[in-house]
């Protein structure tokens, strides 16, 4: 476990049917990051889109930035997969407050960042475990050694 990013939310954009499912984009208004080995704020602007495909599962891949407390910029590129019953999913794409273990959120997440003290988070691989709330997700990394 290397840091958590609270990330807050608009309500999601229905964009509608594509490539088999159901398209929607939820832009990323803010939040903070906290843990061991980052502290820092969600920049706003970035965004999560999302298909919600038959069957529970939603194929997600999220864009945003990172400012640390010390001012630098990482840029976060976040492709993963939530699935759950077809109840659940129609629950967390109103926005319900469902309990994670009613569903499975990971993703595997990259890094861009200008090098120096960050660079660990370019020469690693992670993995993240999401956690969906109303109006903000939970997103808990872990560097692969």
């Amino acid at each position: 476990y290397v840091f958590t990013v609270k990330v807050t939310l608009d309500p999601a954009l229905e964009v509608g049917p594509s490539e088999g499912g159901r398209r929607r984009f939820i832009a990323i208004t803010g939040g903070e990051v906290y843990g061991p080995r980052l502290q820092g704020k969600v920049l706003p602007g970035g965004g999560d889109w999302q298909t919600i495909l038959p069957a529970g599962l939603t194929k997600v891949e999220a864009h945003y930035f990172l400012k640390t407390d010390s001012g630098a910029v990482i840029e976060v590129t976040n492709p993963g997969l939530r699935t759950a019953t077809a109840d659940v999913v129609e629950r967390l794409a109103k926005g319900e407050n469902v309990d994670p273990a009613l569903y499975y959120f990971r993703t595997t997440p990259s890094f861009r960042v200008a090098g120096g003290e960050l660079d660990w988070l370019a020469r690693h691989a992670f993995v993240a475990r999401g956690i969906r709330r109303p109006d903000h997700v939970l997103i808990d990394y872990y560097m692969v050694e």
